[in-house]
């Protein structure tokens, strides 16, 4: 067992999902750790990269592979602010991780229970063992907050060009 345990794991995944709000992303991170030591890392890019599949998920996980020189991430966990869509998922599965932790259930694409679940399906040749609700509360507040700001930020551009005609 890790000396470290979820929160501080999920702790580092919220470090980086703060990295992407910085960057104008929606503020998703993920933390992929085997052993005691993190072999990945990643926060939402899509939109800086201009790449539908930078999720903080993806990311972390093909750093990972580069680390581990190896596809399969045997015995590592991968902790993310937010419950992964069906891509991320899907990568899941194929990558052999052995757990997911998340914070935030996504009840519109959450596929680790909330909408699927790709990643205990019966039919998949591995299934991930998956602990939800670490840190949920700062996980929600933190995409709550980032698109109350985007909100606002829309409506004081719309009343702004009103104001110019």
């Amino acid at each position: 067992m890790s000396e470290y345990n979820d929160e501080h794991w999920m702790r580092h995944a919220l470090a980086l999902a703060r990295r992407a709000w910085e960057e104008g992303e929606v503020p998703v991170g993920a933390v992929l750790v085997q052993g005691n030591r993190v072999i990945g890392e990643g926060w939402n890019r899509p939109i800086g990269q201009h790449d539908p599949t930078a999720h903080a998920e993806i990311m972390a996980l093909r750093q990972g592979g580069k680390a581990l020189e190896n596809y399969r991430l045997i015995d590592a966990t991968l902790y993310v602010t937010l419950e992964p869509c069906a891509m991320c998922a899907g990568a899941m599965v194929h990558s052999r991780i052995d757990r997911l932790v998340f914070g935030a259930r996504d009840e519109k694409t959450g596929a680790a229970g909330s909408l699927l679940d790709v990643l205990r399906h019966p039919g998949m040749n591995h299934q991930v063992a998956i602990v939800e609700g670490v840190l949920a509360a700062e996980c929600a507040a933190l995409l709550s907050n980032f698109f109350r700001q985007r909100r606002e930020q829309k409506k004081a551009l719309r009343l702004a060009q009103k104001s110019t005609q």
